[in-house]
This record gives structure tokens, sequence and C-alpha cells, in this order.
């Protein structure tokens, strides 16, 4: 087994955006049908990353989460682990590898 699909609803959906761009994840705007605008990135393993906006009752609280890139990816981080935090404080470990 092995996941496809992660999903976080945040309130500021902009930002999260810049800070997983900036992480070096591809999102593109996408919408289906009368949805919300949200975005998306698909991995190089094909799984899907999505933001979306919160709504009341429907917002991602605590998650840690893990992505692996290569060092000089544009991201700025050395080899290495790194934690940071998203704009929602979610903790994603970034290990970056001395080349993918």
């Amino acid at each position: 087994m092995r996941w496809n699909l992660v999903v976080i609803y945040t309130p500021q959906l902009d930002e999260c955006r810049a800070f997983y761009e900036g992480l070096g994840l591809d999102l593109d705007v996408e919408w289906h049908g009368d949805g919300p605008v949200h975005y998306a990135a698909v991995l190089s393993d094909g799984s899907v990353f999505e933001l979306y906006p919160a709504e009341p009752g429907r917002e991602t609280g605590a998650v840690r989460m893990g992505f692996t890139v290569g060092e000089g990816d544009g991201h700025g981080y050395a080899a290495g682990v790194h934690v940071v935090r998203d704009p929602d404080g979610r903790s994603v470990e970034l290990r970056v590898t001395p080349a993918l």
C-alpha cells in the first residue's frame, strides 16, 4: 500500500500555496464543477497533494508530513533533515538529499 492523495484544508490558502511552492511543489490552480478553487501538485510517484480553502468545520489541524527533495532544487535548504512549519503551524519534514 502507498498513499495517493493528501488534501490540506487551510484558512490561509495563498500563504500555504507560497510556502509549499517554496519547498519545490509545482502547484496548479484547479476547480471541479461548482467546487472551490484550489491548488494541486502531482508528485514524482504519481501521488497528489492538494490545498483547499477551509470551510467552517472543515479545517486540517495538526499533521506532520515529510517530503524528499534534491539539494539545489530552489528551496534553499542544504542536504540533511529540516523540520519547518507551514503558515498554519503544521510540521513538515524536509529530507534534502545531495541529488535526486
